[in-house]
């Protein structure tokens, strides 16, 4: 092992999660005054990223070896949803880079050498998708390819990145290089989450060594190289399982601060004489969301709670358990919209206004459940087909 100096966090120098928390609702005024205007520039404020930063938000997952404090799924999930009751793209890309803090305690430390000897406050963006191959070289891969959907990337300075090694489908990593080895090409024109600037990334010929790229099959088996050095449970939990639910945890976040604008449109709106507020339909509506948030929350920190158990034994969940687990996660994104569709549908005429902000949280939510980890359907199938009897081989799960 490695004998570089590291920045470990003192126990008692690690805020809770509930002081975590109420500093991100400290920030909530101003994401949400900022919100129109990062829509319109296609990325979320600097300033707004640097203030998570500084408030040790993004450092929830990150290894305590890094200066993280390894709180566990349930705080970062915590956090990202209060985010989301701000501005669900500021959410989305917390919830994407957040989770390559603790991706870094998976590789080899000398990965997270590169990255945070200087600074252990630098973020990482991706995507996995794997966008390129690396061709094997003396050393280590020399990447070439092109990647979409790179949620954040202005804000980072690495970037991880999926890949083939020699085309091979069965050897599929993720590769992590420095953002001076990639060019950022603006694509991102799209019906909503805007704000996140999840751009095309390009590369030519960039020569990566071996510890820094990750087999998603370690994942998968919870044999990865990082846990010599990181041994924490969260570092021994199927990384997939954890990091779909920082996509779509975002989706519950934002639905709350949908319901909360919608009871207040309701109160005030007039249609027909009658306020809206009194109509059995928009009642329903904010009921069945309120109801769905509360579900949907305890169904997620039940299954964190199991999560934690399993790798506190140093096991991995049984693969029926983590096909459900998947399924319940991507099935968050769709309940989310279709909950919110129905306090829109009651809101009338009036909610398609700008000014109610109904519209723009709508159109996030519809776009985030467009990301691969919430498709519930597909996800749904395979649980399906495993209980049905067939043998289903996934090493992404």
């Amino acid at each position: 092992m490695s004998s570089a100096k590291v920045n470990v966090m003192a126990s008692s120098d690690i805020p809770t999660a509930e002081e975590l928390v109420a500093r991100t609702r400290e920030l909530i005024p101003l994401m949400r005054e900022r919100a129109p205007t990062d829509e319109v520039n296609r990325r979320v404020d600097p300033d707004t990223v640097l203030r998570i930063n500084e408030a040790g938000l993004f450092r929830v997952l990150q290894p305590k070896r890094w200066g993280g404090y390894e709180l566990g799924q349930q705080a970062f999930a915590e956090v990202q949803m209060t985010l989301a009751e701000g501005d669900m793209s500021v959410a989305w890309i917390y919830g994407v880079i957040g989770l390559h803090n603790m991706h870094m305690g998976l590789l080899d430390d000398r990965a997270s050498q590169d990255v945070w000897s200087k600074d252990t406050s630098i973020l990482i963006a991706s995507p996995y998708m794997p966008g390129g191959i690396a061709k094997t070289v003396d050393g280590g891969f020399e990447m070439s390819g092109r990647w979409s959907y790179s949620s954040g990337c202005d804000h980072c300075d690495w970037t991880f990145l999926g890949g083939f090694v020699d085309g091979d489908p069965a050897d599929y990593r993720a590769f992590l290089l420095p953002r001076s080895d990639a060019k950022i090409v603006d694509t991102w024109h799209t019906t909503g989450l805007a704000a996140t600037g999840s751009q095309d990334i390009v590369v030519e010929n960039a020569f990566i060594p071996d510890y820094r790229s990750h087999k998603l099959s370690d994942g998968h088996y919870g044999t990865s190289p990082g846990i010599k050095w990181n041994e924490g449970p969260l570092f021994r939990m199927p990384f997939m399982l954890v990091f779909m639910r920082g996509i779509t945890s975002g989706q519950i976040g934002a639905l709350r601060h949908m319901t909360e604008l919608f009871k207040e449109y309701a109160k005030g709106k007039l249609f027909m004489g009658s306020k809206v507020s009194k109509d059995p339909d928009a009642q329903l509506a904010v009921a069945a969301a309120e109801a769905g948030i509360d579900e949907m929350k305890k169904s997620m920190f039940a299954n964190f709670e199991i999560m934690s158990k399993y790798a506190e034994r140093g096991e991995m969940p049984p693969m029926e358990m983590r096909h459900m687990m998947r399924f319940q996660s991507a099935s968050v994104a769709e309940r989310c919209v279709k909950l919110a569709e129905g306090m829109l549908t009651s809101s009338g005429g009036g909610g398609v206004y700008d000014r109610s902000n109904l519209g723009r949280i709508y159109r996030n939510m519809l776009t985030g459940r467009q990301h691969a980890a919430a498709q519930f359907r597909n996800y749904g199938r395979i649980y399906g087909d495993l209980l049905m009897g067939s043998e289903v081989n996934d090493i992404l799960l």
